[in-house]
């Protein structure tokens, strides 16, 4: 913390060689977790583009008009270009403003009590502060962290965007396959209820069992209908994140479409901590708002110190309005003021302690992106070491089922077992076959996680100032 009893010291030592009280800058310890470093392959490539990554050519399609039409990425520019005007403005306060001045006067004369004139036209620069304790270059430096700050935060975007239309997509076509798995065995249950109602007339089956077919049926009729329901919701959710509606022929070719129709995405080694920080732009996004809050406090700290103004202006001056442009009629004036703070009730003291609680804020959010991150990727890699197990297994338990069914009605028709054990096969048959399409959504949407988790398609780091 500054003192308030080494401004003069500190005052001359500015005057000869500028000053800047900015902390330096030091970057935090990442808080990296040990079951995460464990797991940490020790050799790592960086993460394809998206264009590499998913490859096919209706999901590209796709993502190439999200980020073409959608809102919260297009907000996300904007907010660019708006830091970088914020940060241009900043960067010209270290300038002075010229500007054409005209002034006129009449008033009394000294002594006299004759009213008297003054006209003059000239360049002026108006109350220019001269940064000698580098107020204005702390907060150009602020501005310029906030500009990086908020084109990593467009990044993020972009890399959350496309990870969000890929699982949009993917909800799509498990969407489509369910619908056809209900279409199908719901067909299958209406025959049964035919089945039965022929067996009933025919004196061999009961009424019972004439009802629980149809209850068995109603069920998957209410079934499809709750999956359509779904699928309208997720095309338009989709539809939301594109910025605009699916188009006619991707529409078109979703019909029948199944998870096996996606290509295979390739497996991605998880990286070293020390890439994934440099990776990840919402992780590089928090590392900029920290240094924008480090260097508030130098603005703060040079609010202690007197603020230097120059006024001045040159042109041509004269007592009549028709001399005023006449040969030995130009003149010029400066007037340099000094501003102390002495007493200020506290305002600066207090502007200081809210910047230094504010890098404070920023390096505990700094490292809660970083645990964050950690976090996604050792959930990818849990899914990715067990939902295949789980996916193998429930394949499994569909053949099982199947077979399951296959001797329940076998046995059902020679009078062996009852129609309860065949209806009981049949519902958990549906059931398993429901649960494998949404294990093998869960293992592709995992993938698409990790690929999210490791900054998978994030333009690289921005570096230098804006234009």
């Amino acid at each position: 913390m500054i003192k308030r009893s080494t401004p003069i010291a500190l005052a001359a030592a500015a005057l000869l060689a500028g000053c800047s009280f900015i902390p330096t800058y030091e970057r935090p310890a990442a808080p990296v977790p040990a079951t995460y470093a464990a797991k940490a392959t020790q050799t790592s490539a960086p993460t394809v583009p998206w264009q590499d990554y998913f490859a096919e050519p209706r999901l590209r399609q796709l993502i190439e008009a999200a980020l073409a039409n959608n809102r919260d990425l297009r907000v996300a520019v904007l907010n660019i270009e708006q830091a970088r005007a914020t940060f241009q403005v900043r960067r010209a306060d270290l300038y002075p403003g010229v500007g054409l001045a005209a002034n006129a006067s009449r008033a009394p004369a000294t002594g006299t009590g004759d009213l008297t004139n003054s006209f003059s036209v000239g360049l002026a620069v108006s109350a220019w502060e001269i940064d000698f304790f580098g107020r204005i270059a702390s907060l150009k430096e602020q501005a310029l962290a906030q500009y990086l700050a908020t084109e990593e935060g467009r990044n993020a975007a972009q890399v959350s965007l496309v990870a969000a239309v890929a699982n949009g997509w993917l909800n799509l076509l498990a969407d489509e396959e369910l619908l056809d798995l209900s279409r199908r065995t719901l067909a299958s249950r209406e025959e049964s209820v035919q089945l039965t109602q022929l067996r009933l007339d025919a004196g061999v089956a009961s009424a019972l069992d004439f009802r629980q077919a149809q209850s068995l049926t109603q069920a998957a009729r209410a079934t499809l209908a709750q999956q359509q329901r779904q699928r309208a919701l997720d095309e338009n959710a989709l539809a939301l994140l594109l910025g605009q509606a699916l188009p006619d022929d991707v529409r078109t070719s979703l019909a029948g479409s199944k998870l096996a129709d996606a290509p295979a995405m390739a497996p991605l080694p998880a990286g070293l901590p020390s890439e994934l920080l440099t990776r990840r732009p919402d992780i590089r996004q928090a590392e900029q708002q920290l240094v924008g809050a480090n260097a508030n406090i130098g603005a703060a700290r040079a609010a202690f110190f007197p603020r230097i103004s120059l006024t001045t202006q040159a042109g041509t001056a004269s007592g009549e309005l028709s001399g005023l442009f006449k040969s030995g009629s130009w003149g010029f004036s400066i007037a340099p003021s000094l501003l102390l703070p002495i007493f200020d009730a506290g305002r600066n003291q207090a502007n200081l302690d809210s910047a230094q609680a504010a890098r404070g804020i920023a390096i505990a959010q700094y490292e809660k992106a970083i645990q964050t991150a950690f976090r996604e990727v050792s959930d990818a890699l849990a899914g990715q070491a067990t939902l295949g197990e789980q996916a193998q297994a429930q394949q499994l338990q569909v053949d099982a089922e199947s077979a399951r069914l296959q001797l329940a009605d076998l046995r059902y028709r020679n009078g062996v077992s009852s129609y309860l054990d065949l209806l009981d096969a049949q519902r958990s048959l549906f059931a398993t076959q429901q649960a494998v399409v949404q294990v093998r959504l869960a293992q592709l949407q995992n993938q698409v996680l990790l690929y999210k988790a490791l900054g998978g398609g994030a333009p690289e780091a921005a570096a230098g100032k804006p234009s």
